[in-house]
This record gives structure tokens, C-alpha cells and sequence, in this order.
């Protein structure tokens, strides 16, 4: 990524990239920034387990699952190795987890409490190499990696490497490899094609319909499938989640009860109650008559989470 400057003029100057020198610096920015970085809750740092020391253990308060994270400056190992070797351990060692969030946070935390299937490593490095950056293409792969870039006037870019994510499971190539096995038996990651075996083609077609207006009206959305729904996200920040069922649409909005301003109260209050997404609006689909009108729900959300006003 190249970065420039803009003068009064309309002149522009290149700012230079400023490298970390050490791995120690690249991982005390993340660390003080974990929250805006990767909407995770920071543990601890230089966590010992068995024969390995993590760089980083931190807290998906989201999907209730420990991540593992490791800084890295030089390319060469291998993120689909180290990363299940850690993953390994993780789940051969959840006690120890647990005594370190409830030591650290003073509460009781319970096995029961934590989804170990959406366990996860996360590398961060300032660049990765072609084979790394391939090797993360499998469809159901519980790594995840970022690269990191800090230039001359202190400002920093961190963008996630996604790869296609679509070839073959990590599984089925790696027959013969106990560790991958071990965790893949436990670990799972959600994909599309997952939430789209739960739907009938009526309510898929529905949902894609609202997915592409979604990302037409706010630029750069991302959308992560989870265990329990699709997230829609700006900023770290859910505005919709979708859950696709075979007689409907469900669709939950990310604000407390009381912040929409839904005039023909379609919603369902669930707050204080049970339910798969965030937020306490709550829409059951079956059909599209009211999708403009819940798009300008969504959008509503959308500003007022990140205070914008209106035109």
C-alpha cells in the first residue's frame, strides 16, 4: 500500500512506510489496541503452556472462544503448521485458559461457558509471503492472518489477508496429519455454504437479495458467517445479523430497544431474552414486500452507530 500526503495545492508526497523493528513493537501496539483492531478482549501476554509460550491470548466476547495471536517479522514457517500446533494445545490445556481470564478479570468463568469449536490463531506480520498467503484459501481454516504497516506521520493500516476460501477442506488433504485431525474433530468454522444448507431456496434468494442492497448501500461492509448467524459488519461493529431457516428469514438489528425508530413496528422486543444475534430487534421474513423498508431500518442502524447524521 502506498500512502500520500495532500497539500493545500493538491500536491501529494509519498509517506514513507516506518517498519517495525522488533517483534516486541509490533505486539505492544496490538495489544493496547485489540479492541479497535479485532473487536477482541485482551488476556495476556507471553502465556506459557507445555513446550510453547503464546504471544498474545485474548478473548472473543462475540463467539465466547479464547484466540490465540502471534506477531511474526520474518516468512519463513508455516501459518497452517504453528497454527494448529497451537490450536492443539489450546484444547489439550482449557483449564488453563480459563484460571488465566478469571485470575486476570476476577470472575468465574466455567468451562461450559466457552464455545471451544470457534477456537482460533491469528497471525500478524507486516508482510506475508505468496505460499503463506495461499495456504489460508481452504474453506474451513481456524487461521486467520493480518498485515500490519506503520508509516512516517504515525498512521497504521491493518487489513486482514482473506484468500478465497474456497478449495478443499483442511481435513480431507490432511488424512495423515494427527494434529490436524485432533482439531478438526473439535474446532469448526462456519461457512456460507453452512447457513445456506439450513435455508430452501426461497429464503436464500431472499437473503441474497438483501445482501446485495446491503453492500450497495454501505461501502465496504463485511460479512462473517458465525455458528449461530451471518454478521453484518462495519467498523468491528454488527449492524444486522441474518439467520437463514428453511420457512423464513431472521433478522436481528444491533441497537438497544428504544434507539430505532421503527414507525410500523415490525420488530419482536427480545431483549433480556434468548436469542442467536445481537441487539434487541428482532424480524421474521418470508418474502420481500417490506425489504425497502427494513433496508432503511438497517441503514438507521448503520448511522447512529457511527453518528452520523442525516443529509
Amino acid at each position: 500500500m502506498v500512502l500520500f500526503e495532500l497539500s493545500n495545492n493538491n500536491k501529494i508526497a509519498e509517506i514513507k512506510e516506518k517498519e517495525f523493528k522488533l517483534e516486541k513493537d509490533l505486539q505492544d501496539v496490538c495489544e493496547k489496541n485489540l479492541k479497535e483492531l479485532l473487536n477482541l478482549k485482551f488476556v495476556a501476554s507471553e502465556f506459557s503452556v507445555e513446550k510453547y509460550r503464546f504471544d498474545t491470548v485474548a478473548y472473543d466476547e462475540e463467539n465466547k472462544s479464547f484466540v490465540i495471536i502471534e506477531y511474526k517479522r520474518g516468512q519463513n514457517y508455516s501459518v497452517i503448521d504453528q497454527g494448529y500446533a497451537y490450536l492443539a494445545t489450546m484444547l489439550n490445556n482449557k483449564a488453563e485458559f480459563i484460571l488465566e481470564f478469571n485470575e486476570k478479570f476476577e470472575t468465574s468463568l466455567k468451562r461450559k461457558h466457552i464455545d471451544w469449536s470457534q477456537s482460533k490463531v491469528i497471525f500478524i506480520s507486516q508482510s506475508f509471503n505468496k505460499f503463506q498467503k495461499d495456504t489460508i484459501n481452504f474453506k474451513d481454516l481456524p487461521i486467520e492472518i493480518y498485515e500490519i504497516k506503520r508509516f512516517d506521520n504515525n498512521t497504521l493500516s491493518f487489513s486482514e489477508v482473506k484468500g478465497n476460501r474456497i478449495t478443499n477442506s483442511i481435513s480431507n488433504i490432511a488424512v495423515e496429519n494427527e494434529t490436524i485431525k485432533k482439531v478438526s474433530s473439535e474446532v469448526k468454522t462456519y461457512t456460507m455454504d453452512y447457513h445456506y444448507s439450513m435455508g430452501s431456496p426461497e429464503t436464500i434468494e431472499l437473503y441474497e437479495k438483501f445482501k446485495d442492497k446491503i453492500e450497495e448501500m454501505i461501502p465496504d461492509i463485511q460479512i462473517e458467517p458465525k455458528k449461530w448467524y451471518i454478521a453484518f459488519k462495519k467498523n468491528n461493529k454488527n449492524i444486522v445479523d441474518f439467520t437463514i431457516q428453511k420457512s423464513q428469514l431472521k433478522i436481528w438489528l444491533n441497537l438497544k430497544m428504544g434507539e430505532l425508530n421503527d414507525i410500523k413496528s415490525l420488530y419482536r422486543n427480545v431483549a433480556g431474552i434468548g436469542k442467536f444475534g445481537n441487539g434487541d430487534y428482532e424480524y421474521n421474513f418470508t418474502n420481500d414486500e417490506e425489504l425497502e423498508y427494513m433496508l432503511s431500518l438497517i441503514k438507521q442502524v448503520y448511522k447512529i452507530q457511527n453518528k452520523i447524521k442525516d443529509d
